[in-house]
């Protein structure tokens, strides 16, 4: 877990040349927009800078003057710009948020596409929470940033330098002594962006705790209440909570120094535009629509300056979000389409492992030397200590994994040649840990595949003895099932999973540990629904429970990675070797008979 904090509490740089060309490649479909967004915001901000002008002209022209008339035209055009000003800005955000939207659809679409092609390696060393916050948190940070910061920023800076031009053009002297506290403003905002960036990651590690925190008591409670760790689980909880709430107070204590600190700097530099300005007013060197004008645009001067400090930890923390999100979309997604693809239009169901060895790390061999060949139709099973290599050799053939060396072959043809797409077609597999979606019994059965029919849903459910127990909830198959199936049986799930691979009808059918959280009475209608299941079909069995094997056609018994035992069952209890040796841990009483 401490990879994974920090990993995600690193902050990064403001502004990163590299990452902000790969994230303008999501901006190009909208490059019209956000030209007609940076425009607007211009116009707008000019709008912005003509108030304090008008209101000078005002002064110095005609109320001086007496002017009622030209008071007047000032005045309506004052309200004109005004409207305008708005009317742009609301215009401008509503363009801008859209534009943040829609590229955060399709970050977040890419990452989910991107998910589904990586290799089940990518998963083995990258936690769920990780890949999640990926597709959330880190998008909602881009969004921010594209929203509110980066346009944003075009808006400060030209609002600056246009008041910055405004008043050397009104009068330079009086400019320079407005310009007298940027110094002590400086440094303050390089004393507080040092302090936010520091605050603020110690905020993320928190959060971060947190949710960590949170997960592994969600995902434990029954442990959590079985052995009652309610209170002392909630203790320290609290003292997590209590130091995040730290850690963001502190967070609060620096804004309520900074913001205070450059309105007090702006409030000097008010001050001496009153004092000097005056003293000029007074002596003819200056006109009162200027010194009011000075005012003006001194207090729009400042508010910038606090925005872009602000946007300073948006871009920060934007940056380090992107640069998360693209190390996931740089992850190689495994090869699904071979540079020469050969077709199996039709898979008969041949499978031959040729000298496979297969290792997870490139040091630990989980396989050595597998080989074995499988007739069209046969029932094999595969059994072994834990550990020995089953699991994995699943994976090899449907290409969850690739083979360290050796070839596995279908019906003749390496598998590594063949679209994945197309192999994987042809493998159905009932796994011991089942996956029910959220969504309708139909929809867990077919998996919105338009090519199976209701009729073919509930026909596979009948011959797989699920269909009583779906028949008799409320709505059925239309009857909605809870996250992860939690308003069914275990046995319940094991019946669905069968009618889902039934559904799709393949010609290679795979249970891994299908019957081994089963009880007896459920075990009994899974068996029948197992001999249904492996009709016709080359069908691979992993079990614990060596009697649902007796009647396979042969048994592969592995041992520390490597085929020691080949052979009928009744075949390799005569041979007294590891596979009686397992036999006899599970039935030993029947052996003595």
């Amino acid at each position: 877990m401490s990879r994974e904090i920090s990993e995600d509490e690193i902050l990064g740089k403001a502004y990163d040349s590299r990452l902000m060309k790969r994230l303008l490649f999501f901006l190009r479909p909208y490059r019209l927009q956000v030209a007609l967004a940076i425009v607007l915001l211009l116009l707008s901000a000019a709008a912005q800078l003509a108030g304090p002008f008008l209101i000078k002209t005002a002064i110095d022209r005609h109320i001086s003057q007496n002017d009622l008339t030209g008071l007047r035209m000032i005045a309506l055009l004052y309200f004109a710009v005004l409207v305008l000003a708005f009317s742009l800005a609301f215009v401008q955000q509503i363009l801008t948020q859209w534009i943040g939207q829609k590229v955060m659809y399709d970050i977040r679409l890419r990452i989910f596409s991107h998910l589904q092609e990586l290799p089940l390696s990518f998963f083995d060393r990258n936690p769920v929470g990780r890949l999640v916050t990926r597709a959330t948190n880190d998008v909602e940070t881009l969004n921010t940033m594209l929203s509110s910061g980066v346009v944003s920023i075009f808006g400060d800076v030209f609002v600056l330098l246009g008041i910055v031009a405004v008043l050397l053009h009104l009068n330079w002297q009086l400019a320079l002594l407005t310009f007298i506290v940027l110094p002590a403003i400086v440094v303050a905002t390089l004393i507080f962006r040092v302090k936010v960036r520091e605050s603020y990651r110690q905020v993320r590690l928190r959060i971060a705790r947190i949710n960590s925190y949170l997960q592994e008591n969600i995902v434990g409670m029954s442990v959590v209440q079985i052995f009652n760790r309610e209170e002392r689980n909630s203790r320290h909880f609290d003292q997590l909570n209590q130091s995040h709430l730290h850690a963001y107070l502190q967070t609060i204590r620096y804004y309520a120094v900074f913001y205070p600190t450059v309105d007090f700097l702006g409030a000097i530099a008010l001050a001496a535009i009153l004092w000097f300005g005056g003293l000029k007013t007074i002596e003819g060197g200056l006109t009162l629509g200027v010194v009011v004008a000075f005012i003006q645009y001194s207090e729009r001067f400042f508010q910038p300056i606090r925005d872009l400090s602000e946007k300073y930890n948006i871009m920060q923390s934007a940056m380090a979000s992107s640069e998360r999100i693209f190390k996931l979309l740089d992850e190689k997604p495994q090869i699904r389409i071979p540079e020469n693809p050969q077709q199996l239009p039709k898979i008969r169901g041949e499978i031959e492992f040729r000298d496979v060895s297969f290792t997870y790390n490139n040091k630990d061999w989980v396989l050595s030397n597998i080989s074995f060949k499988i007739r069209p139709g046969e029932r094999v099973a595969i059994v072994g200590a834990t550990g020995a290599g089953k699991t994995s050799i699943i994976s090899l053939i449907t290409r969850m994994y690739e083979p360290t060396k050796g070839s596995i072959t279908v019906d003749g043809v390496d598998i590594c040649r063949v679209p994945i797409d197309d192999l994987r077609r042809s493998i159905g597999m009932v796994s011991q840990n089942i996956t029910i979606f959220s969504g309708t019994v139909e929809y867990n059965i077919r998996l919105a595949d338009e090519a199976i029919t209701p009729e073919q849903v509930e026909k596979a459910a009948h011959d797989v003895n699920a269909h009583p127990f779906i028949s008799r909830m409320k709505n059925g198959y239309q009857s909605e099932l809870m996250e992860n199936g939690s308003n069914l049986s275990v046995g319940q799930k094991q019946l669905l999973s069968f009618a889902r691979a039934l559904a799709f009808n393949p010609r290679i059918l795979i249970l891994d540990e299908a019957t081994s959280s089963i009880d007896t009475e459920t075990e009994m209608l899974i068996r029948d629904a197992i001999n249904k299941l492996m009709a016709g079909r080359t069908s691979l069995i992993i079990a614990h429970r060596l009697s649902t094997i007796k009647s396979v056609d042969w048994i592969i018994v592995l041992h520390k990675g490597k085929i020691r035992e080949i052979g009928k069952h009744q075949e390799l209890l005569a041979k007294r070797g590891i596979y009686y040796r397992l036999y006899q841990l599970q039935y030993a009483d029947e052996l003595v008979q």
